[in-house]
């Protein structure tokens, strides 16, 4: 770990208290634009929209969530290997702001330039995504020594600032969207970016040290008295089959999980009953609930883990929990449905989405700060920052994945669609369950487990 000149703060060093407030308005940006973008292109009204069917506009959600996931594979490796992570999140930031003030640009539905800027658009945010988002995480690793237990605390507290950016987007882009038009909404996302970039030239100097400066695949060549890259070990290679295994279960989850954006977003435009007296609540709030659950019981759900101590779970029982939670959501979902009674002009009671975006959130704190954790634990040192892009890599799988499931509900219904996902988080959580042994075992002692094998050829067993 670098020198850190600036002390710490809650137990933790200043430098992660930066990397919160700069992830927290990278978020903040994200978020306001995911909030409204599928309202914008289905909207064919005065508001400023582009008139798409919900079809073609889920298709295109999808790819565009699963692009911006994919792309920090590359990022990741660009940042190992020549610019270092504090460069790449420069870069990427000011690619992202150019983003979202291009779409936040005067379109019409019938001016093919429209369209063609909105393109544009999305593609800055899609790169500039990629070089940000996998060396920002890598970062808060990078300021605790290995075997230090305040990491998973950290990625804990880290995690609090991504979900305080979504939960102020929800409500700021839905009201400006509301009150001024759709490109209202886009100017808020590239305004929160900004903050994110000043905060992060101000202060990292002083509060960073040195890390991020130098590339990691430099400094694992330091380390090594060789200077030449050796070849990974038996223990690396266990620990990344352990992150490509998990990653699989991940695209389960995530693949439900974000249908909050898409068919969950449009449900609640067009099914809920959103009324609370004669204030109409803006359906780009209720992307809000997740964040504000994740606020509220992130901290009771870290205490709980302290509170079990040896018999807290594994990282593999906790991505099982969070499925079966995923799966319980989906389930509040199938009432919903179930209420209109297969009449699409009844409107349900918000209540459902309340139910079915609790249940969500307490799998996403079973599953998503503790997999962030997991790959700066696991990740060989040379490959930090691209093994957090791979693990990015597969929530871009599930984002196209979503993109196609959301799409299919003209032709299947949202009760085939929900019961489906419901369905496969369950089994999905029963077959972690099942190998969980075995990956606990191949991640040879890194979160605390002992077993024995490496001295003798019979089958590993847990202390």
């Amino acid at each position: 770990m670098s020198n850190l000149r600036s002390g710490t703060l809650l137990g933790h060093p200043k430098g992660l208290f930066l990397l919160f407030g700069t992830e927290l308005w990278e978020r903040f940006s994200y978020y306001a634009m995911r909030a409204i973008l599928v309202l914008y292109l289905t909207d064919k009204t005065i508001n400023g929209g582009l008139g798409w069917s919900t079809q073609d506009a889920l298709n295109l959600y999808g790819i565009y969530t699963g692009l911006v996931y994919i792309t920090p594979l590359i990022g990741g490796w660009i940042a190992d290997n020549f610019l270092g992570q504090r460069r790449a999140i420069i870069i990427g930031g000011v690619l992202m702001a150019l983003g979202q003030f291009t779409l936040a640009l005067p379109n019409s539905m019938v001016d093919p330039h429209s369209v063609t800027a909105f393109y544009l658009g999305l593609g800055l945010l899609i790169i500039g995504n990629g070089m940000f988002k996998p060396n920002i995480s890598t970062m808060v690793g990078d300021l605790y020594e290995e075997g230090d237990n305040r990491r998973d605390g950290a990625f804990t507290i880290f995690y609090m600032g991504i979900n305080l950016g979504s939960l102020l987007a929800g409500i700021i882009a839905g009201a400006a969207s509301a009150a001024y038009g759709w490109k209202a909404g886009f100017l808020t996302a590239g305004i929160g970016m900004v903050i994110s970039l000043v905060t992060q030239m101000v202060f990292a100097e002083r509060l960073l040290g040195n890390i991020g400066k130098e590339p990691a695949a430099k400094r694992a060549a330091a380390m090594n008295k060789s200077g030449k890259q050796e070849p990974l070990t038996k223990q690396e290679r266990d620990r990344m089959k352990v992150i490509m295994i998990m990653g699989l279960f991940v695209v389960i989850f995530w693949a439900g999980f974000e249908q909050a954006g898409g068919l969950m977003n449009i449900f609640s435009q067009q099914y809920t009953d959103r009324m609370i007296g004669s204030f109409e609540v803006p359906a780009a709030w209720f992307q809000s609930l997740n964040p504000f659950f994740v606020i509220t019981l992130a901290p009771i759900i870290a205490s709980i883990w302290v509170k079990m101590g040896p018999k807290e779970p594994s990282s593999p029982i906790k991505f099982a929990m969070g499925l079966f939670f995923l799966a319980l959501g989906f389930l509040c979902m199938i009432g919903a449905v179930m209420q209109q009674g297969g009449d699409l002009t009844v409107k349900t009671s918000m209540m459902w989405l309340v139910g079915a975006y609790f249940f969500h959130t307490l799998g996403e704190l079973c599953l998503s700060p503790i997999g962030l954790s997991m790959v700066t634990k696991l990740a060989p040192l040379r490959l930090a920052s691209l093994m957090m892009g791979a693990w990015f890599g597969f929530n871009a799988i599930a984002n196209y994945v979503a993109g196609i499931i959301g799409s299919q509900v003209g032709e299947a219904g949202p009760m085939a669609i929900f019961s489906g996902i419901a369905i496969a988080a369950t089994i999905a959580g029963v077959l972690l369950l099942l190998c969980s042994n075995q990956l606990i075992r191949w991640m040879h002692g890194a979160e605390g487990k002992v077993v024995e094998e490496e001295a003798t050829d019979a089958k590993p067993v847990e202390a």
